[in-house]
């Protein structure tokens, strides 16, 4: 009876063990397609990603790759690769003339818009120094060894190209600009649109443009602009109570828009349209390697916008309306920038400060409230030089 109990037993847990091993099998059957399904699936969405991602490094280095040109003399800076904060020199150019589309070698005319852009990665800020058009300043490159040239500061691309720009606004602010980046104003609706518009805030009512239905009408308050709109918006100056200063400032609000749709992660999905829209219409001494790291490094900078210009004095110099910056507001400027820089102050000592200590000492004042603007005198080289 025992030994029948006994082998009872033995057989009810080897059938046991042989239901738990067949349970045991039949899970693994369930279990191990789908993980097998599972791995392939990722496998084919990491060689798709990888495959995509290469496009797309390939993509950006051809297109980017088209804006690069080099500055005469002034080798490339190795601060960006070392994480170090920048100076760039953003430079708006108008190649219409009359409304007609040219040639940049026929007609390449003025900078409409000169902007000192800092960037600091330690930071995390970003500093937008406009300096007016119409700013008086003695003009570096493109005229002649020997030459001193007073003009408006804006004439500087049209004398020298960009590397006139940008030693001339080196010797105006005595803060070393790194890099340019030249960007054609006729392709700014372009880069609005690629980037999916801009959102600014609207000081005032106006319309500007076309005429009728095809004008772009603006509304106090903030308002989201696709291209057209913001090329309008970044142009309009005479009916603006500030002048060319308030149209600054609309000029940096959707410059600051971009920077930080460009910055964004979104832009990612319509990167193609952006690189188009910036290869036709760019022109920098940034490599795309340089432009690689700073996307990576600097993005922080970003999000931390601030926006300044430099306070010219409107007066008359030959018979032409300028804006004659005061040494006071110049050293201000130049403190701030070399600041952002990382850069200790220093004593501001060039022509134009010596301008304006001459034509204040012979009864000029940047405190006249008088209706009639005051004649500012240029002197000779002897004269500034006493």
């Amino acid at each position: 009876m025992d030994n029948n109990n006994n082998n009872d037993m033995s057989r009810g847990k080897r059938q046991r063990s042989r239901n738990s091993a067949l349970a045991s099998n039949n899970n693994g059957k369930v279990r191990r397609p789908f993980l097998k399904i599972l791995g392939l699936v990722m496998l084919v969405a990491v060689f798709v990603m990888g495959a995509y991602g290469f496009r797309v490094y390939a993509q950006a280095q051809n297109s980017l790759g088209k804006t690069y040109k080099a500055l005469d003399g002034k080798a490339t800076s190795a601060k960006i690769s070392n994480k170090k904060p920048v100076s760039i020199l953003l430079l708006g150019v108008d190649t219409t003339d009359n409304g007609v589309r040219d040639t940049e070698s026929d007609y390449r005319g003025n900078s409409d818009t000169m902007i000192v852009v800092t960037v600091n990665p330690k930071t995390n800020k970003t500093t937008m120094m406009s300096v007016p058009r119409d700013t008086m300043a003695q003009i570096w490159k493109g005229v002649g060894n020997n030459t001193k040239k007073i003009a408006k500061i804006n004439s500087a691309y049209n004398i020298g190209n960009e590397e006139s720009s940008v030693v001339t606004t080196e010797k105006l602010l005595n803060v070393p600009i790194d890099y340019y980046v030249k960007v054609d104003f006729n392709s700014l609706k372009q880069i609005v649109n690629a980037v999916g518009g801009v959102n600014v805030d609207v000081p005032f009512s106006f319309s500007y443009g076309d005429t009728g239905e095809k004008a772009s009408h603006f509304k106090k308050g903030k308002q989201h602009l696709n291209g057209k709109q913001a090329l309008d918006y970044s142009r309009m100056r005479y009916e603006d109570p500030k002048g060319d200063y308030g149209r600054q400032l609309r000029q940096r609000q959707v410059i600051t828009a971009i920077i930080k749709s460009a910055a964004s992660a979104n832009t990612f999905t319509h990167y193609q349209k952006v690189l188009d829209s910036i290869s036709s219409s760019m022109t920098t001494n940034l490599s795309f390697n340089d432009m690689q790291s700073m996307f990576l490094n600097y993005r922080g900078a970003a999000k931390s916008i601030g926006s300044d210009h430099i306070q010219g004095y409107g007066s008359m110099v030959n018979g032409s309306s300028y804006e004659i910056a005061p040494t006071k507001e110049l050293k201000r400027a130049s403190n701030k920038l070399r600041k952002q820089l990382g850069l200790s102050e220093e004593e501001l000592d060039n022509e134009e400060t010596k301008l304006n200590e001459l034509n204040e000492a012979r009864g000029f004042s940047f405190n006249y409230t008088g209706n009639q603007q005051q004649n500012y005198t240029i002197f000779t080289r002897n004269q500034t030089s006493e």
